[in-house]
């Protein structure tokens, strides 16, 4: 029978294992989750079962089986099987291992599996340290990792592994868990666990797709609760008390970060208010840097709203400096007033259509030279040469506008900005035409 205890030498005592740690699967059969890639027919399951395995990388948030996969792995593969962690791994420890695992190879004929936790820890020069035995063969790299790959992972590695893309649990998922915490508890050590559906639903949402989460909540609710004729009821004050004041899961450095930011800027450039105020106070209730926040919202007024609303920019700017003056969490409702003012105001990429259009125009002529009635002439030289000449002053007329050309010749009537007819723009539209025509009509006189 297995107990989940481990012996500990130096003490003499039997110390208890994590719950997680337990009912870590051993064989593929009883994994949970993750059907499109770990699947009957799926690649990898036949790549695994074949004994015909490439290096991988497991990309995916905690809690999902990237560790586990890979101990399944070593269980059932006929490899030499070698554990590190980015965080504890020097580049010295790295080349030794590579240098073992070369030798077993060319000794033995046998292969080794890298398994690497967290590899994102790992910078360029320890990545670097393994490339060449990963292009060569000699060993099998499985990385785990939580952070986009394409952001951690140095190119050349890049491309010379699988990227296994792994998802959140799901509900069912997670009640397969609970399943196999309470016969855990029932067959290993005589308890029997009692959750109402009502529980359970608020188990599956504390425990947002990772399989520890859930693990832990049940191994402390059973520690904690009344345990009555080795019956243990879970309740909903009981799971409350456990996770009492519980931040909720964001990684600011990983994926998590970069993903509700998007959808920050994504929700106000879609005017979805509730959106974007949900996706802000998300991020900050979970330690997001708000000045990281607020850069995005300065960010979408010049991008999104543009001249739509000048004021936009204005009241981003403001909150920004009202971060700056006051700080967390004082400062938490300025960050929200500019992201609601921006959520509804009027939306236009003029601006950076005209941005866009312009840097096109400066790829195709790259050296245009600026005519020469725009140019200063400080000296008698440059008069000479005609600098300044013809340059006509748009105050010295009644309305403040000349026919004068401005652009060089080869983009001479050229259209860069194109404002909408709305919001702010709309005024600005009018101008534009009432110049055009103003200016039409001065060269047609000349």
């Amino acid at each position: 029978m297995k107990t989940g205890k481990e012996e500990n030498t130096i003490f003499n005592t039997k110390i208890e294992s994590p719950l997680a740690e337990v009912l870590r699967p051993k064989k593929l059969e009883d994994f949970v989750g993750q059907k499109s890639v770990l699947g009957n027919d799926s690649i990898l399951t036949n790549l695994i079962k074949s004994n015909n395995l490439s290096s991988i990388i497991l990309w995916g948030p905690p809690g999902v089986g990237k560790t586990t996969i890979a101990k399944i792995i070593s269980n059932i593969t006929k490899y030499e099987f070698i554990n590190l962690n980015a965080v504890l791994t020097s580049i010295k420890d790295v080349k030794s291992i590579m240098e073992n695992a070369k030798n077993k190879l060319a000794v033995t004929g046998m292969k080794t599996i890298l398994f690497i936790d967290e590899i994102h820890r790992f910078n360029k020069a320890q990545q670097d340290a393994f490339l060449s035995y990963v292009e060569q063969g000699t060993i099998i790299l499985i990385g785990a990792t939580t952070e986009n790959p394409s952001f951690s992972i140095i190119n050349p590695l890049l491309s010379r592994v699988k990227i296994v893309k792994l998802e959140k649990l799901n509900k069912d998922d997670i009640k397969v868990l609970i399943n196999k915490a309470k016969n855990h508890y029932k067959s290993e050590k005589n308890i029997t666990i009692e959750i109402s559906d009502n529980v359970e639903e608020t188990i599956i949402k504390f425990s947002s797709g990772d399989a520890r989460k859930c693990y832990s909540i049940i191994e402390l609710a059973v520690l904690f609760s009344d345990n009555k004729n080795n019956t243990v009821k879970i309740t909903n004050d009981l799971i409350e008390k456990i996770l009492q004041n519980k931040i909720p899961f964001y990684d600011k450095k990983g994926d998590y970060h970069y993903d509700y930011i998007s959808a920050l800027h994504k929700s106000m450039r879609n005017s979805d208010v509730n959106a974007s105020i949900y996706y802000t106070v998300k991020m900050l209730s979970s330690g997001e840097d708000p000045l990281y926040i607020i850069r995005r919202v300065i960010q979408h007024s010049s991008e999104d709203v543009g001249l739509a609303d000048p004021n936009a920019l204005t009241i981003s700017i403001a909150a920004r400096e009202t971060v700056l003056a006051l700080g967390m969490p004082e400062a938490k409702l300025a960050i929200l007033q500019a992201v609601v003012y921006n959520a509804l105001a009027p939306k236009s990429n003029s601006l950076l259509e005209a941005y866009n259009k312009a840097l096109d125009d400066i790829n195709r002529f790259p050296d245009l030279t600026v005519p020469l009635h725009l140019r200063n002439a400080p000296t008698s030289l440059m008069k000479e040469l005609d600098y300044g000449k013809g340059y006509e002053y748009s105050h010295d007329y009644e309305i403040p506008v000349t026919g004068m050309q401005c652009l060089p010749d080869e983009l001479d009537g050229q259209e860069y900005y194109k404002p909408h007819n709305f919001g702010f723009e709309k005024k600005l539209r009018e101008s534009l035409l009432k110049i055009r025509e103003i200016k039409e009509q001065l060269k047609k006189n000349k």
